[in-house]
């Protein structure tokens, strides 16, 4: 288990972030660039020096800077993949995942034997031998997934472990990479700008944003509620801020929503673009309903997404068909309509 207070400060982050991770869970650490998803990384790896806080791993305290404790890197059961992977281009498959056993004493026959399973383990055998230039990006990747887990981490830190895939390889090595990271009793983060890996590989989704912790919960809690205009926009859906009196929610950009149901105070709401319906007239429904201008049109696989500047500005999501009837492609004003029904509010 995982529990880590990491605090330390960088020329351009402050950093204050605690994670508790549990053996054998996936956490997927998500958030904008430069908010220091890579940053915790390398700081529970030891590769950064902490300014407070700790990082304690099965009760052991590997980090302590008030108690001038520190475990050096190389003597951590921790394993750390980078997202380019950084196999050695003159070794073979088996000799690059020996590499971190050998590094670590123990003698070349074991650890070819270890490493030989653990290619094994992820489809791999049959390219023991070959070099790094001649696999894929997938192969590359399981190569590196078996250099991490071969020397029985407990942690495994996975740095954007997909990011280098095409999308036709992806769907396969998310599945054996959830297979893999089940079976050991490591505690694994996993740092991801894609909210599909997180749902398909994690258990639990902490977001990060300007160095500090903004929500963590379940993959469907952090998208069903989202907190922050980043994981709204993750999640492709309408975050609006405001204070709600009864069925009336007056928002902090301006206009007013009617609520299906009564709330007080500061609220979240949240609509997706899909309960969104355009006109160029004036609708005649007694619900939300205000004007606007067309902001951007963009195709998003069979549907189209567009963006209506107003108060409150929204997106809505049509029919390719939608363009050509409603003009899209050119200005003047478009009204919105969302029925009461489909705003959901919850509290900040």
């Amino acid at each position: 288990m995982l529990d880590a207070d990491i605090q330390l400060r960088l020329s351009r982050l402050s950093l204050d972030a605690k994670l508790t991770v549990d053996a054998g869970e996936v956490v997927a650490l998500l958030g904008p660039n430069a908010s220091g998803k890579s940053t915790v990384l390398r700081a529970l790896a030891g590769l950064l020096k902490l300014a407070g806080g700790k990082v304690e791993l099965d009760g052991v305290i590997l980090e302590d800077p008030a108690k001038h404790t520190r475990v050096a890197p190389e003597k951590r059961p921790i394993a750390l993949m980078f997202q380019d992977y950084l196999l050695f281009p003159h070794l073979s498959a088996l000799e690059n995942v020996a590499f971190g056993l050998r590094a670590r004493g123990t003698d070349r026959r074991e650890a070819r034997d270890k490493a030989a399973a653990a290619l094994e383990r992820l489809g791999l055998d049959g390219l023991a031998a070959a070099r790094p230039r001649s696999m894929s990006g997938g192969q590359q990747q399981r190569v590196a997934i078996a250099r991490a887990l071969v020397t029985e981490p407990r942690l495994l830190l996975l740095d954007e472990p997909m990011a280098a895939l095409d999308v036709s390889t992806k769907t396969g090595i998310r599945h054996q990479l959830r297979t893999v990271l089940s079976e050991p009793r490591a505690a694994n983060v996993l740092v991801t700008h894609d909210l599909l890996d997180a749902v398909a590989l994690a258990d639990k989704m902490v977001v990060i944003e300007n160095g500090a912790i903004v929500q963590t919960g379940t993959p469907a809690e952090v998208t069903a509620r989202p907190r922050s205009r980043y994981v709204a926009d993750l999640t492709g859906v309408n975050l609006l801020r405001g204070t709600a009196r009864g069925t009336a929610l007056d928002l902090d950009d301006g206009g007013r929503l009617i609520l299906a149901d009564e709330a007080n105070g500061p609220v979240l709401a949240v609509v997706t673009p899909a309960a969104v319906s355009l006109s160029r007239q004036r609708p005649e429904d007694e619900g939300n309903v205000w004007p606007g201008q067309v902001g951007a049109v963009d195709l998003l696989g069979d549907r189209v997404r567009v963006r209506v500047d107003g108060k409150p500005a929204i997106t809505a999501e049509v029919m390719p068909s939608a363009v050509d009837e409603l003009k899209l492609d050119h200005a003047g004003e478009l009204w919105a309509a969302v029925p009461p029904s489909e705003v959901t509010v919850y509290e900040p």
